[in-house]
């Protein structure tokens, strides 16, 4: 009697233990070893004397390891299931941050932001997965949010950090590797092994079902749409406005706590509907990315701009998870690889691109171009797809009852 009654409240502590370990690993591998680049981009530019042109070109090498890692993990997971893969993100962030710490050359600096930005290709889609098999449908979109509001845990500690070590940023950058060294063994004893997938619908194995090129496309534009602000943001407010280190580093912290909000883009989307949702999200994203380059003396516009671009981005990405297991409601694993590769393609060809056009015009004209990515993102909206399958229809009615 009793082992019956604790069976469901240990179930949920080993859920909510995933949960918490998975929301730990995105963390580190988006706001560590992915997007902390961005922080230390001034920093880097004086160390290895690089121009804006060749730090974006490092930064795309970043969304590049993603793109490759995550086209990988289509079929790593589905082969090798969830907890392998998982495992497989944390140890290459730890490897990454690690080799970034001790980059000798700007060479070597590339191959460690590489290597770092890889981990992030093999973290969504396990995550995605393994919340899939465990969690039951009602539950699952507020438990995406949760993981992904990670990115914001990950940037917000990110900051403290930067701002104890700036001096000593590869000390920062060593710290990074430890804790996701750390994190790594959480994953390997929470998240579910073997290889079993969902129960098999008519999207399994489809890279592009009904609505996918719509997800695909908007995806895109978004990962276009701020790529400025992750690879330049702080170098605009310190170069263009001459803010002070505390005060840039503040301005990358905010980014992180309003990406906590992210966490409720279940919420969001249970209230106003994913396509209202999305459009309006990336509305905001557009507007604080223009903000941050016409404005880039002021304190106020700074810290607002920042905390809107962080709840936004974040936000955003859980919209893209929703809607890509809305789209893929069989094989989450692959819908989130496909919408989050494209993120990716928008950032590899926005960071160059933001670098170049900063170099030869203004961050105003860098900043500009990017926010109307995002503007015409905006118009692609979620469309149900047009088929009587019985668990995307469930789905629908659980997601509409959250």
């Amino acid at each position: 009697m009793n082992t019956r009654s604790e069976s469901p409240r240990r179930a949920l502590t080993g859920t909510t233990s995933m949960v918490c370990a998975g929301t730990a690993l995105i963390g580190v591998c988006y706001g560590f070893a992915r997007f902390a680049y961005g922080l230390f981009a001034p920093v880097f530019e004086r160390a290895f004397t690089l121009g804006s042109t060749v730090l974006g070109v490092i930064g795309s090498g970043s969304y590049i390891g993603y793109s490759l890692a995550i086209t990988a993990s289509f079929w790593l997971t589905s082969r090798f299931g969830p907890r392998a893969i998982a495992l497989g993100a944390g140890v290459l962030a730890t490897i990454g941050t690690l080799l970034v710490a001790c980059a000798p050359t700007g060479s070597v600096l590339a191959l460690g932001i590489l290597v770092a930005g890889s981990s992030t290709g093999l973290a969504s889609p396990p995550m995605a997965e393994a919340i899939a098999r465990t969690i039951t449908l009602t539950r699952q979109d507020k438990a995406q949010s949760i993981v992904n509001a990670g990115t914001g845990v990950g940037v917000l500690l990110s900051g403290p950090i930067a701002l104890a070590l700036l001096q000593n940023w590869r000390w920062a950058w060593a710290t990074f590797g430890i804790i996701s060294a750390v994190i790594s063994v959480w994953i390997a004893v929470t998240v579910p092994a073997g290889n079993h997938s969902p129960a098999n619908n008519p999207s399994t194995g489809q890279l592009m079902p009904p609505g996918g090129a719509r997800l695909a496309i908007a995806a895109l534009l978004m990962g276009l749409g701020s790529s400025a602000v992750w690879t330049f943001g702080r170098s605009v407010v310190t170069a263009q406005g001459n803010a002070s280190e505390a005060l840039s580093t503040l301005m990358w912290t905010v980014i992180g706590v309003a990406g906590l909000l992210g966490a409720f883009s279940g919420h969001i989307t249970a209230s106003l509907g994913l396509p209202a949702s999305w459009s309006l999200t990336m509305i905001l994203l557009a507007g604080a990315t223009v903000f941050l380059a016409l404005w880039p003396a002021s304190a106020v516009v700074t810290i607002l701009g920042g905390a809107c671009f962080g709840a936004s981005y974040i936000a955003l990405c859980g919209l893209v998870l929703v809607w890509s297991t809305r789209i893929y409601p069989g094989h989450p694993a692959t819908g989130v690889g496909v919408s989050f590769l494209m993120i990716a393609l928008g950032q590899i060809i926005g960071s160059p691109l933001a670098g170049a056009l900063i170099d030869h015009t203004s961050y105003i004209v860098a900043f500009t171009i990017c926010a109307l990515s995002a503007l015409s993102g905006a118009i692609l909206r979620y469309r149900a797809p047009q088929q009587h399958d019985p668990q995307s229809v469930a789905a629908k009615t659980a997601s509409n009852t959250l």
